[in-house]
């Protein structure tokens, strides 16, 4: 292999709450300086020249595309006579929005493939109007999730309002009869401060054609800029409930205005630490809420009185951290996970009673629960598992009894595949769940090339999904765990406290434990042990390279956070400190120096094989942490090249999520072939 490009290493050093910390690379911060553009694009040769010439890239294309062929279909949203849903085919590189009409025919509404010639345009949110006639939607291009809002004639498929812009992340509640809608939208930059383009959400009130520079401000002026909202209307159009909440912060505050007496902001909470989501139905609010209960309850009171003072406990809190609830036909419907495995059960309305719990098809998660807004007997939940591609059932209210609404199109069964969850001992003695996918009739008896992937982090839980890449990968032999961190939330607000902040050391020694039992059960061993992780689970793998190089023979580091002394000043960093901390205060720079991986390399050390791969279009985490680790590493590491490489692979016109199946494709084949050639897995020719 070809000599690593050359990189300058800066003499710079700050004093920061009385550490010297050194920052060798920063000029690797500006993507569009001379010098970073060149280094970038040897380091696009050098990765190419590598990755190119591995292995069981022919029948790795080909398998992942047959599984991705399975295609995928999502649960519809009911609106008057209509039902909107995603379905992807096997020859879609995006899933397409379609609309079933009354007599059961299906229409397509948006084809994102359709908008552009590479595929690199993405359907980022819809919400249909109370009578099904129009549809809002946010779309955007390139991966740069800056959705633009438009509001399409379902019946002729007519643009009839927009492009509005600044509508990332944008909610939007329809007011009955459609002629209006509240929605969320950012402040045009030259009325922010330089920098904050980003942030400085409010809430307007829309007319369908007008000019949006003209709609009604009627929420957020004055709060935090890095909030963001959620908008849940009555169907009635008299009350709205807006949830706020300053970037990821695992609380939020709760607002309700009564529109037809005025429209005046009431607090339903405010200030408290736990979260609160609810929605007027039937003349009561319904909420929702982890105050008092960490995996959540369901509360009721009157809109009139929606202070805590007067809520009643409808549904108490249980072994289910609730991700959602819906209220339909004098039914509370609430749906979540049990340490990432799906639940849905159906309460009594004004009791609050257990009426039944939905059989679900196996040991998976839920990908949407919908139901129509009017009542009516239907229930759809959407499903998945780690062999099973999304699809829909169909659940009858008033037996219980569950039928298949639609499957994904071009699903077969993927045979010879065993899945489990298994619970280890973290450092501390924590018990971890973890789960573990290996070829049928597969035992510890002799180490295999293993991948071990985990997340924990922001309250997002790790659970049974279609998972392509690890399919391919134990089809081939191999073997796939999923480790269900502190951080995150397979148990609730309790659990992914227990891993962020100051407790953050607790993610990484959850992750090293699973490596460890992997090893000791006899799965695997250090040199067939390869990891894998993006975004905070890119940060994740990270830390646990430059923490224990020992432990891991290979790492694929996807769009990661690594400099977290600097954090904050790049994408959408300010909205994370919740989380991580912020480094301006001098004992929370402690917690985020103490871990850093840009800041633990050591010269010398024989660091494992290292894959980088980063967007040039993610405006989330700026491509700038994977090349200055991927720099510091190449300077540091003792391991020879061509024995343990540190590459890093860059795309273009693609961001942080959205992407066609050809780049997920692509992408694959890189990361896997890498993996597979430092542990020790040989693929079919």
């Amino acid at each position: 292999m070809a000599a690593y490009p050359s990189a300058r290493r800066l003499d710079l050093t700050e004093d920061l709450h009385g550490h010297r910390v050194a920052d060798p690379y920063r000029w690797l911060e500006d993507p569009n300086a001379a010098e970073t553009v060149a280094w970038s694009q040897a380091q696009d040769d050098l990765v190419r020249s590598a990755l190119d010439a591995l292995p069981g890239r022919a029948w790795l294309t080909n398998r992942l595309h047959e599984l991705h062929a399975a295609g995928s279909v999502m649960p519809p949203t009911a609106r008057g006579d209509r039902l909107f849903f995603l379905r992807r085919t096997a020859e879609q590189e995006h899933a397409v929005l379609l609309v079933r009409e009354a007599d059961g025919r299906d229409r397509v509404l948006i084809d994102p493939s359709a908008l552009s010639d590479d595929d690199t345009v993405t359907l980022d949110f819809i919400e249909p109007s109370w009578e099904g006639d129009l549809l809002a939607y946010g779309l955007s291009e390139g991966g740069n999730e800056e959705s633009v809002l438009r509001v399409m004639d379902v019946a002729t498929g007519a643009i009839v309002d927009g492009p509005i812009d600044r509508t990332r992340y944008s909610p939007v509640a329809w007011l009955p009869g459609g002629r209006s809608f509240y929605y969320g939208r950012r402040l045009a930059p030259d009325q922010v401060p330089e920098g904050e383009a980003m942030f400085h959400r409010r809430i307007y009130l829309h007319q369908v054609g007008a000019d949006p520079d003209t709609d009604v401000l009627v929420f957020g002026e004055g709060m935090e800029k890095t909030n963001y909202y959620s908008l849940a209307m009555s169907r009635d159009g008299r009350h709205l409930v807006v949830g706020a909440s300053a970037g990821t912060a695992p609380r939020n505050d709760l607002y309700i205005a009564d529109l037809q007496a005025g429209g005046a902001f009431r607090t339903v909470v405010e200030g408290v630490d736990a979260e609160t989501f609810g929605k007027v139905v039937d003349g009561s609010l319904y909420m929702r809420t982890t105050i008092d209960a960490p995996r959540g309850r369901v509360v009721v009171t009157d809109p009139d009185n929606p202070e805590p003072a007067h809520w009643r406990e409808l549904i108490a809190q249980s072994g289910v951290v609730l991700d959602g609830h819906i209220v339909v036909d004098g039914r509370v419907v609430v749906y979540g996970s049990e340490w990432g495995i799906a639940r849905v059960i159906v309460h009594d309305a004004r009791s609050g009673a257990r009426q039944r719990s939905v059989e679900l098809p196996g040991v998976g998660s839920l990908t949407g629960v919908s139901a129509r807004p009017e009542g009516g007997d239907d229930l759809w939940v959407g499903y998945t598992d780690f062999v099973t591609p999304p699809n829909v059932h169909h659940v009858s209210l008033a037996s219980g009894a569950l039928t298949v609404w639609a499957t994904a199109p071009g699903h077969h069964a993927v045979d010879g595949v065993r899945v489990e969850q298994i619970w280890y001992e973290s450092l501390d003695g924590t018990r971890v769940p973890m789960f573990l996918i290996a070829p049928a009739g597969a035992a510890p008896e002799q180490p295999r090339p293993t991948i071990l992937s985990g997340y924990g982090g922001f309250n997002i839980a790790q659970v049974p999904g279609y998972n392509v890449p690890a399919l391919a990968w134990v089809q081939a032999g191999g073997v796939y765990a999923v480790a269900s961190l502190r951080g995150g939330g397979e148990g609730g607000e309790e659990w992914h406290r227990a891993g962020r902040r100051e407790l953050k050391q607790n993610v990484f020694d959850d992750f090293h434990a699973a490596a460890e039992w992997l090893t000791k059960t006899g799965w695997t061993d250090d040199d067939h042990l390869a990891i894998a992780g993006g975004s905070n689970g890119g940060l994740l793998v990270g830390a646990a390279l430059t923490q224990r190089p020992d432990l891991y023979r290979s790492v694929v580091c996807s769009a990661p956070l690594l400099d977290m002394v600097r954090y904050e000043l790049f994408g959408l960093g300010r909205t994370w400190n919740d989380e991580y901390g912020t480094a301006n205060a001098a004992d929370e720079f402690e917690w985020l120096y103490s871990y850093s991986p840009y800041h633990h390399v050591i010269d010398g050390t024989r660091y494992p094989a290292v894959l980088f791969t980063v967007f040039e279009s993610d405006t989330r985490v700026d491509p700038l942490h994977g090349r200055k680790l991927c720099a510091a590493l190449q300077h540091a590491t003792s391991a020879p090249e061509a024995e343990r490489p540190i590459l890093i692979r860059r795309e273009v016109n693609v961001g942080h999520a959205g992407r066609s199946i050809g780049r997920m494709v692509d992408l694959s084949v890189d990361t896997m072939s890498f993996q597979a050639a430092q542990v020790g897995l040989s693929f079919p020719e």
